[in-house]
Formats: structure tokens, sequence, C-alpha cells
């Protein structure tokens, strides 16, 4: 029986099928409509979800699902999900999609991790760390290939670890935090109002303009801090990185791996490998799809 799985985001859905073996066979994508008025219950992107389905996937299937926010701990829905994505939370999706079994729900950054195990960078791997930067930051944990969740879902919220006693606040309220640090949505203020997207400042610091050097070499000094951290924290065996921000490639990977040659501790020189995604915008479908595949 093929699988499905679903990446709810905040501006597009991603539905894909998978043979059992992780093989994907199809694929689709819709805008999300998330935010549109008077469609709360259900939900605009219920419906677009359910379409895809019946006018894309014949009968047998199973399905996942993945979101932004906290999922509930019986894995039927997003249980919280503030200030964006009106609907989604507590909406059931096994009852939406009347499915003979469970449709259970992940958060995003969990999924993409799952993902990247199953039939990406970290394939075969029992422990190994996600960071997903982009807008935001946020990231998953695999520890001896359990996916650690928490008491309420929110473990991998990396973006919220303090690195700092004199940063900025987070989201959250957390001092010093790595998000504003180098999370995209920071960037016109990290520059003094000169760039407004990672991708401006890398482009200037490749070309060689001190100040934007100076910029995002603070931000990798930033994420070399808190990768250190979760290397002692976890143990894994890789940190893979994921999201817009990762796609600095060289620019990011070459100063990060040099920083962390001066803070990481790596006992009898073991030295954790630090490994870009490879599934891109889908690892998260992928992930929901593993999910449903191994309930």
């Amino acid at each position: 029986m093929n699988t499905v799985g679903v990446d709810i985001g905040g501006t597009q859905i991603k539905l894909a099928v998978f043979s059992p073996e992780g093989v994907m066979l199809g694929k689709w994508t819709r805008d999300t409509h998330a935010d549109d008025p008077g469609q709360e219950h259900p939900p605009k992107f219920a419906h677009i979800v359910r379409d895809l389905l019946e006018e894309n996937v014949p009968a047998p299937y199973r399905i996942g699902i993945a979101a932004p926010g906290l999922a509930a701990k019986d894995g039927r829905s997003i249980a919280f999900m503030p200030a964006r994505m009106h609907g989604i939370a507590n909406f059931d999706w096994t009852i939406w999609l009347d499915h003979e079994a469970l449709v259970p729900v992940l958060n995003d950054a969990h999924a993409a991790l799952l993902g990247e195990v199953w039939r990406g960078a970290g394939t075969g791997c029992r422990d190994a760390v996600l960071i997903t930067l982009g807008t935001g930051v946020g990231g998953a944990i695999l520890s001896d290939g359990r996916l650690l969740k928490g008491v309420i879902g929110r473990a991998g919220h990396f973006g919220h670890v303090s690195i700092s006693d004199d940063g900025e606040q987070s989201m959250t309220g957390t001092p010093g935090a790595l998000e504003p640090a180098i999370g995209n949505y920071t960037v016109a203020r990290r520059s003094n109002g000169r760039f407004s997207s990672t991708r401006e400042l890398v482009e200037a610091h490749v070309a060689g303009d001190a100040e934007a050097s100076s910029v995002w070499l603070k931000s990798v000094r930033a994420l070399a801090r808190a990768i250190t951290s979760l290397i002692n924290l976890f143990d894994p065996e890789m940190i893979i990185i994921g999201g817009g921000v990762a796609q600095a490639g060289k620019a990011l990977f070459q100063p990060l791996s040099a920083m962390l040659d001066e803070v990481e501790w790596r006992p009898a020189g073991h030295r954790v490998r630090i490994v870009p995604a490879q599934l891109g915008e889908w690892a998260g479908a992928y992930g929901a799809a593993w999910n449903a595949l191994n309930l």
C-alpha cells in the first residue's frame, strides 16, 4: 500500500505519494490560503487537502500530516499554534478525511528530520539533530532511533535556546536567543537596514563587503555556539542543517566548520558531522509519510 505525506505550510500545501520503500511516486502543491477570512471551521486548507487526495490519489493508502505548531499527545491534531494558521489548532484530520485508520499529525520540523533520516542526508542514522534556518529557527532530535517530542511537543525549538546574556529576546521571551541572531526576519535590523534578506547579506559577504562579512560571520558564530551546546546535550552522529538560510552553501558551512574547530568538544578526536539537508521543501512530506507508515 502506498503512503501519502502532506506538509501544510504557511504559504503552500505539499502533498506527495510514496511507495513503501520511500520512492516518491507523485507530488502536488497548492496555495494554503491560511489566513483567508471566513474559513476557520473547517479551514480552507482542509478542503484543499481533501480535494488533492480525491483528484490524484486512488484508495487505499495510508496518510500522515505535518504542520507548524505543537502536536497533540494523541497524534490526531496540532494542539497549539498561536497567531497564524487559523483553524489548524485542534483540527482532527482523521475525522475530516474520514479515513479508516488514524491520520497521524507531526510538527513540521519533527517530520522533516524523520524524512531526512528515511531518504535524505541522515539515511540510516539513529542519532541525529536537524536545525532549520529560515525566517526563524527550528529543529528536531532523533535519539537512539526515537524522535524526542517532550512533554508538550516543543522539543527541538532551537531558535529559543539562549546563547548570550546580552542578545535579543526570541518571540518566546528567551534572552540572547539563536533565532534573532541568525533568522531571516532580523537581517534588516542586524545590518542597520542595508539588507532585507539573508541572500542579499551573503551575496555581499561573498563579494568582499567588509560590513556584510562582519554581520554574517557574527551570525554564524552564534550558530556555532548553539551547535556545540546541542552536541554536548544529545551526542548526535550528525547535525543536519536545512532551511532557506542553509542555501548559503560554502559561505555558511566553511566558516561554521572553522568556528566549530575552536569550540566543539571532541573526545578522542571524535568530530560530529555537519551536513546540509537533501530533501529541500519536501522533507516534511517525506517525514509525514514515514510517520504514517510506521504507526
